[in-house]
C-alpha cells in the first residue's frame, strides 16, 4: 500500500478529511488543530503520528512507505491492506 492508496482507504472508511494529513497526497489548508499524519522522516524513513495541541508526536518510524501506510490504516480503522 502506498500513500495514495492509504488516502483512498481512509476516505472510504469514512474518516473526515481533516482528521489526517498524508505528505504530498492529502493535506488540508489551513491545517486542522488535531490530526494524524504520515510524512517522510529522517534517514529516508517514514513517520506516523498525531498532531495535537500544536505538537507533532511521532508514534512510529518505518523503513518503507508501505509499512508506514499499513500501520496508519490499521491504527485508524483497524483493517489490513486493501486486499487483505
Amino acid at each position: 500500500m502506498n500513500r495514495h492508496e492509504l488516502a483512498e482507504a481512509l476516505t472510504a472508511a469514512g474518516l473526515p478529511p481533516e482528521s489526517f494529513q498524508i505528505a504530498e497526497v492529502h493535506e488540508t489548508s489551513p491545517p486542522p488543530t488535531d490530526f494524524w499524519f504520515l510524512r517522510p522522516g529522517s534517514d529516508d524513513g517514514w513517520e506516523v503520528g498525531a498532531y495535537e495541541r500544536g505538537q507533532f508526536d511521532v508514534r512510529a518510524n518505518f523503513d518503507t512507505e508501505s509499512d508506514a501506510a499499513q500501520w496508519m490504516l490499521t491504527t485508524l480503522v483497524g483493517q489490513r491492506g486493501l486486499s487483505g
